[in-house]
C-alpha cells in the first residue's frame, strides 16, 4: 500500500460516485442512488481510517502520505497533497460529516439523484482542501466546496431559500476574491527569494515569509484572514450564515455548519497566519474584537431566537467564534483549542441539524411554541438532543469543554494583557449558552404534549438511528479522551508556532 494514492482516492471516491450517477443511473432510481452515495461516503470513510491507523504519529508536523505531480510547471502549479496532524483531524471530521449525512438524508425523494450528486461534490471538495499544500489546487477545491451550496440550499431548501442562497454565494464569493488576490500578492511576494520562480507551494512560501517585507504582510494578513474569515462566519461578515443554516435542507446544513465553516478557519490558520505571520501578530489585537463580538453576539442572538435552526445557527456563530477567538491569541494553547474546536464543533452541530431534521420531518415546524412533550413520543431523540445540548453549552466530559477550555486558557495567559479582558468579556457566552441550551429542552421535549397529533409520531428510525450513535459516541470518547487528538493537533501546530517565533 505504500505506493497507493490514498488522499487522492478519498477525494475522489465522491467525486467518481457523483459522476458514475449523472452518466448512468436514472432519477427514477432513487434508492440505487442512494446506495451509491452511501457507498462512496462509507469508502471514503475507510480510507480515512486507515490513514489513521497508518499516520506517524510521532512525525505529525510533518506532511505524510505525500502526492505530487506537476501541472502548470512554467507557473509553479503542481498537484500538492499530504497531511499532516491538524490537516488529518478535519479530513476525519469531513469523512464522518459526509458519511452520516448521507444516511440522514435517506428520506429525501425530490429530485434526489441532483441532490445526492451534489452531495457528494461537495464533501469530495472539502476533502481536497484539508489535503492540499498547493495554494492554487487549495483555492480550486475551496471554490467548488462553496459552489454546490447554492443550488442545495435554492432548490432543496425550506423558508426564503433563494434569498439565503443567493445571499450565501455572494458573500462567500466576495471573500473568494479576497483570498485569491491574496495567493497571487503571496506568489509574487515570494518569487524574488526563491530565485525568482514563483511558487504556490505552501512550506517554500512559508520557508521565505521571514524575509517578506513587514510593510507587505501588515497590509496583505487582514486581507486573507477576512477573505477566509467571511466562510467561518466572522463578525460582521457573518450575516449569510443564520440565514443559509435555516433554509438549507438536514444533510446541507450537517456538511455546512459541521465542515464548511471549518475551511474559513482552517484558512486562516494554514495560509493567513502561517504565511504571514508579521502581519499576524501586529493584527491580532483588533482581530481579538472581531472575534470577541462574534462569541458573545451569537450566544446572545441564539437565546433570542424562537426557530429551533436559527438558534443553532447563531450558536454555530459563536462557536465559530471561539474558534477565532483561539487562533487570534497566537499561542500555543489558543491554537490548539481553536483546532479542537474545530472538530468538537463540527461533530456537535452536525448532531444537532440532524436532530432538527428528523424532528421536522416529523412535527412539521421549528417553532418551539408550537412544541412542547416530545421525549415522551419520542425518547430516542429526545435524548440525544440533551446529550448534544449538554455538549454545546460545554460540559466536561463531552468534546467542546477541552476545546473551550483551552481557547479561554490560551487567551487568559497570552503575553498580551489586552487579551486577558478578551478572555474575561468572552467567558460571559457561558451564560447565554446555558440560557438558551436548556430553554430549548425544556420547551421542545419537556412539559405536556401540545399538540395532540404528536402522540402519534414515530421515533426514530433504524437508520436515522446509525448517524445520531456514531456522533454521539464520537463527542462522549474525545470529551472523555482528548490528548491523543490534541496531541495529533499538537504536532502541526508546533510547526507554526516556530513559523510565529521567527517573527
Amino acid at each position: 500500500m505504500s505506493s497507493f494514492p490514498i488522499l487522492s482516492a478519498i477525494w475522489f471516491t465522491p467525486f467518481l460516485a457523483g459522476l458514475l450517477v449523472i452518466a448512468l443511473v436514472p432519477g427514477s432510481r432513487i434508492q440505487l442512488i442512494k446506495w451509491i452515495s452511501l457507498i462512496a461516503s462509507g469508502a471514503s470513510l475507510l480510507l480515512t481510517l486507515m490513514l489513521c491507523l497508518r499516520f506517524d504519529y510521532g512525525n505529525g508536523g510533518a506532511l505524510q502520505f505525500k502526492e505530487t505531480h506537476n501541472l502548470i510547471p512554467g507557473l509553479g502549479v503542481d498537484y500538492r497533497l499530504g497531511v499532516d496532524g491538524m490537516s488529518l483531524v478535519m479530513v476525519a471530521l469531513n469523512a464522518l460529516i459526509l458519511f452520516c449525512g448521507v444516511l440522514a438524508s435517506w428520506g429525501a425523494k425530490h429530485r434526489a439523484k441532483e441532490f445526492f450528486v451534489l452531495l457528494l461534490l461537495l464533501g469530495g471538495s472539502v476533502f481536497g482542501v484539508f489535503e492540499s499544500f498547493d495554494l492554487f489546487v487549495f483555492f480550486v477545491f475551496y471554490e467548488i466546496a462553496v459552489l454546490p451550496m447554492y443550488l442545495l440550499i435554492g432548490i432543496w431548501g425550506t423558508g426564503p431559500k433563494e434569498y439565503s442562497a443567493m445571499k450565501l454565494t455572494l458573500m462567500l464569493m466576495g471573500g473568494s476574491a479576497f483570498i485569491l488576490v491574496g495567493m497571487l500578492a503571496l506568489y509574487f511576494a515570494a518569487a524574488p527569494h526563491l530565485g525568482g520562480h514563483g511558487t504556490f507551494d505552501i512550506f517554500r512560501i512559508a520557508s521565505v515569509s521571514h524575509l517578506l517585507d513587514p510593510s507587505f504582510q501588515k497590509i496583505w494578513y487582514p486581507i486573507m484572514f477576512l477573505g477566509f474569515g467571511a466562510l467561518g462566519a466572522l463578525w460582521p461578515l457573518h450575516t449569510w450564515s443564520p440565514d443559509g443554516h435555516a433554509s438549507a435542507p438536514t444533510a446541507v446544513s450537517m456538511l455546512h455548519a459541521g465542515v464548511l465553516m471549518k475551511l474559513g478557519a482552517y484558512g486562516c490558520l494554514r495560509v493567513a497566519i502561517f504565511l504571514l505571520p508579521a502581519g499576524a501578530h501586529y493584527w491580532s489585537d483588533a482581530l481579538a474584537v472581531l472575534c470577541l463580538v462574534n462569541v458573545v453576539y451569537g450566544s446572545i442572538g441564539a437565546a433570542a431566537q424562537t426557530d429551533l435552526k436559527y438558534v443553532t445557527a447563531y450558536s454555530s456563530v459563536s462557536h465559530m467564534g471561539l474558534v477565532m477567538l483561539g487562533l487570534a491569541t497566537l499561542g500555543g494553547m489558543g491554537l490548539n483549542g481553536a483546532v479542537l474546536q474545530m472538530f468538537a464543533h463540527g461533530i456537535m452541530t452536525g448532531t444537532f441539524f440532524a436532530l432538527i431534521g428528523m424532528t421536522y420531518s416529523r412535527t412539521h415546524t421549528r417553532i418551539m411554541s408550537q412544541m412542547g412533550g416530545l421525549a415522551k413520543v419520542l425518547p430516542f431523540l429526545g435524548a440525544a438532543y440533551v446529550i448534544a445540548g449538554m455538549a454545546g453549552l460545554g460540559l466536561p466530559g463531552l468534546a467542546s469543554f477541552p476545546a473551550e477550555l483551552l481557547v479561554f486558557q490560551g487567551a487568559w495567559f497570552s503575553s498580551d494583557p489586552f487579551m486577558k479582558w478578551v478572555a474575561v468579556i468572552s467567558i460571559t457566552s457561558i451564560v447565554f449558552t446555558a440560557i438558551y441550551v436548556l430553554r430549548v429542552i425544556q420547551k421542545t421535549f419537556y412539559g405536556p404534549v401540545t399538540d395532540k397529533h404528536f402522540e402519534d409520531l414515530t421515533d426514530a428510525s433504524f437508520v436515522e438511528k446509525i448517524p445520531l450513535v456514531i456522533l454521539i459516541l464520537v463527542m462522549l470518547v474525545v470529551g472523555r479522551y482528548p490528548f491523543p487528538v490534541l496531541d495529533t493537533i499538537n504536532s502541526s501546530v508546533k510547526v507554526i508556532l516556530t513559523q510565529l517565533a521567527g517573527q
